[in-house]
């Protein structure tokens, strides 16, 4: 077993022992990728630098993002008992058989260390935390800051609900004041079942890396997720790079009501840790799903990319791949079983 030479200073008791003991932890005391996969560049720098200086343009919208309202749709029940709204980047509500989980919740107006600065949100968040209905769960994937926002987790923590998350994660919650009573940290294959029985969540892996500071990477662990209830299953991706993990998962859940896989932020410099549109595509076929929903795109400046190109290039190379792509407009609340064609909203947006 690995034995780290010390714990973090915001990690300690019981949750430094489970973190020491998860067979994830590297003889370094940091969490690893099996595959080695690690967030240096691949490749030249220079290159990249070029990108980061001259493409600024094409990376944020030509105009304003159009936001709908979910608040009259979150009045009614769905019909199918299964609805979803896409509320920014990794941020959803999902809906499945009467109870609600918000998955990384980031409400802020920028995802940086301090509120005032850092890099803003495109859009107007389609509903405010006061606005949402009850929720039952908050999942979270992994501390990065585009996953953790501080500012609506300490509102969030009014609502003293449940917080899945990943091994050590949980010693930031408490310092952002979530009652640890609440935080549930699991490693990867773990599972936690929510009182009555009808929502359980599995941490399953993903190939990535975590740390708010430049000295804590990878002291928490980062993880995909499985949900399921009574009649549905869903995945929530996180942030993760394509791995064969992701074969594992399929054949021990069967096929998924829902995936939801990142596309964006991706460029081949760091492709070892996040999917981009064309992986993103190949997980699918690995973990077998009806529907695929797209996520972390269009909120935040976060890649090289332009704004639109991983949704592009997603729809382009869909129909090879013989998947069912699901592109819901930001705040329209939208049922999976009754999407039958993509909607190209961000074509929409000009001048």
């Amino acid at each position: 077993m690995p034995q780290p030479p010390s714990s973090p200073p915001y990690l300690s008791g019981l949750r430094f022992e489970r973190v020491r003991a998860s067979t994830q932890l590297g003889e370094n005391g940091r969490f690893r990728n099996p595959s080695g996969a690690r967030p240096e560049l691949d490749g030249p720098s220079w290159p990249v630098m070029r990108e980061l200086l001259f493409g600024r343009g094409k990376r944020r919208p030509p105009g304003p993002i159009a936001v709908e309202s979910p608040l009259e749709a979150w009045t009614k029940r769905s019909d199918t008992r299964f609805r979803v709204t896409w509320l920014g980047h990794s941020t959803a509500l999902l809906e499945l058989d009467g109870l609600r989980v918000l998955t990384d919740p980031v409400f802020g107006e920028h995802v940086s260390p301090v509120r005032f600065a850092g890099v803003r949100r495109f859009h107007a968040v389609p509903a405010t935390i006061a606005q949402l209905p009850p929720v039952d769960a908050i999942l979270l994937s992994h501390d990065h800051y585009d996953h953790l926002c501080a500012s609506s987790m300490r509102e969030l923590a009014r609502l003293r609900v449940p917080v899945i998350t990943s091994l050590g994660v949980g010693a930031r919650l408490e310092r952002m004041g979530v009652d640890p009573a609440v935080i549930v940290e699991l490693d990867w294959w773990e599972q936690h079942t929510l009182p009555g029985h009808r929502l359980r969540f599995t941490a399953t892996p993903a190939q990535h890396f975590s740390g708010r500071t430049l000295t804590d990477r990878n002291r928490t662990l980062w993880s995909s997720w499985v949900i399921e209830s009574d009649r549905r299953k869903v995945f929530f991706s996180g942030d993760t790079g394509l791995t064969d993990d992701f074969r594992e998962v399929g054949r021990r859940f069967g096929r998924f009501d829902l995936v939801m896989l990142e596309i964006g932020a991706w460029h081949p410099a760091w492709g070892s840790i996040h999917l981009g549109p064309e992986n993103a595509l190949k997980a699918f076929e690995m973990l077998g799903g009806d529907a695929f929903f797209p996520i972390h795109w269009s909120t935040f400046d976060l890649g090289l990319h332009p704004w639109e190109e991983p949704a592009e290039t997603l729809v382009e190379r869909a129909c090879e791949h013989r998947a069912r792509v699901i592109t819901p407009r930001l705040g329209r609340p939208f049922e999976p079983e009754r999407v039958e064609e993509v909607d190209p909203w961000w074509r929409e947006v000009r001048r």
